[in-house]
């Protein structure tokens, strides 16, 4: 079976992947079939680039992308394009489509950046409260201990007279 997945590439703790075509029996840096594309993580956005013909053919001949690389050729707008050509759609109306469907795509990305950041000033902001805000807590305990506490209804007092001798007895 062929699968289309990364190939991972350079040094220590700075990976780049190349997307491949290989056999699914081979391991994960080993011989490959064909490279049909590049992927770098560490850029700010990451770089992600296809041969969008050869991703297709792929896929067509019935080799099965993994997780990470269906999502990249996702967003790259490969699937769409496949999609499309199933359907008997013109060129421009794919590359309208495929168009559109980047500037999404790339503004979903924005979007959940600036709720990342967010959240992160969000929780050191909190970080930062809970120090400032100890004093005044411990001032407010006093007047909640002032309060009269309730009864409990499972005690012993609540007992007739003559069980709790014979409770005492037995005990």
């Amino acid at each position: 079976m062929v699968k289309l997945r990364l190939r991972r590439k350079g040094r220590k703790k700075a990976p780049t992947y190349d997307i491949v075509a290989v056999d699914s029996r081979s391991r994960r840096d080993g011989d490959y079939l064909e490279r049909i594309g590049y992927y770098d993580p560490m850029k700010q956005p990451s770089t992600v680039s296809f041969q969008h013909d050869r991703a297709i053919y792929w896929l067509n001949t019935g080799a099965q992308a993994t997780d990470i690389v269906r999502s990249l050729l996702s967003a790259d707008g490969v699937l769409l394009r496949r999609q499309m050509e199933f359907k008997g759609k013109t060129a421009e109306e794919i590359e309208t489509a495929v168009a559109k469907h980047k500037d999404l795509a790339i503004a979903r990305y924005l979007k959940h950046q600036a709720a990342r950041k967010a959240r992160k000033l969000a929780a050191a902001a909190a970080a930062a409260a809970p120090a400032e805000e100890t004093a005044p807590v411990e001032e407010a305990a006093p007047a909640e201990e002032a309060a009269p506490a309730e009864e409990p209804t499972n005690s012993t007092e609540d007992t007739p007279p003559a069980e709790a001798s014979a409770e005492q007895s037995e005990g």
